[in-house]
């Protein structure tokens, strides 16, 4: 089974020592100090080196060399990533610039005042992806895994400072489902990621990169449930201070409680393949996606 726990890794002094740089030089600086800091990572994290090598490797058919420079850039983008997402939620001042594609698809959603599924991967930022749902001026639930140290967590949220958007966290408890039936009930945005599970969690099955691969049931199951339009949305990262969104145009992909979760999965599994093979160093997937992939019977 995949080992992925939803936690992220890093460390309290870390983070401390990155926003002191943002704040004292900006972006850039930190962009250096990160370049050192991800050489770290590349010598030291032998377990997700390897199913890096292996995603670049086997399923990219990248050279033994191509693959290994591209485990190092894999951990700088990643970084970056970070240091971007402290930046815009802590209002920190900036140079980024973004392009739109599909935002048209969200207004038509927003003015439709039926809410819906926004369903997103580990691919690019979804944090940064996050800030830019805002200019849809829609309320919006985005539902997490609470993976982050909690001493770290409670670091950012100072420097972040409050999301205006609401968080959902999903529990052992199940209580997640109950606030996420409520928010999509109240005709609300529903923002989640459907690439990752926490073993022993209801999963289906999908094709990535020509592989068949486990995603979560939940995301589907209640894109079938509520009957909702889904949009799939990616915020990637194309140049140093420049982001690109993605949004696809929204669909229902349930008309009648019979249908299979198949199509809709198979199209999310397409439209992140297709990020994937265009931005390959931006999925920060650090466990073997593909181990439980075998489709049963």
């Amino acid at each position: 089974m995949p080992s992925w726990q939803g936690k992220s890794r890093g460390n309290k002094t870390g983070f401390r020592i990155f926003v002191w740089v943002i704040r004292a030089g900006g972006v850039r600086p930190a962009y250096l100090l990160l370049a050192v800091v991800s050489v770290y990572f590349f010598l030291f994290s032998w377990k997700s080196s390897r199913f890096l090598f292996d995603y670049f490797r086997r399923h990219l058919g990248y050279s033994f060399t191509r693959a290994v420079l591209s485990i190092y850039k894999n951990y700088y983008w990643f970084g970056q990533t970070i240091i971007d997402r402290v930046v815009l939620m802590a209002g920190i001042p900036n140079r980024f610039s973004f392009d739109f594609d599909g935002e048209d698809y969200l207004k038509q959603m927003v003015e439709s005042k039926q809410g819906g599924l926004l369903l997103s991967a580990h691919i690019g930022n979804w944090e940064i992806a996050g800030q830019l749902l805002q200019r849809l001026n829609a309320d919006m639930s985005i539902v997490m895994f609470d993976g982050e140290q909690q001493r770290i967590k409670e670091y950012m949220d100072g420097v972040t400072g409050h999301r205006s958007t609401k968080i959902i966290l999903i529990k052992e408890d199940l209580s997640h489902i109950y606030a996420i039936y409520e928010a999509l009930k109240n005709n609300e945005f529903v923002c989640m990621h459907a690439d990752r599970f926490i073993e022993g969690n209801k999963t289906i099955t999908g094709t990535l990169l020509n592989e068949p691969a486990q995603f979560p049931a939940g995301p589907f199951l209640l894109a079938k449930g509520f009957r909702v339009p889904v949009s799939f949305v990616f915020g990637m990262k194309e140049t140093s201070l420049g982001y690109h969104f993605y949004a696809s145009p929204p669909k229902i992909y349930f008309r009648t409680k019979d249908e299979g979760t198949g199509p809709m999965l198979q199209e999310f599994c397409d439209q992140m393949e297709a990020c994937i093979r265009k931005y390959p160093l931006q999925w920060y997937n650090y466990y073997d996606f593909w181990a439980s992939g075998k489709v049963d019977g």
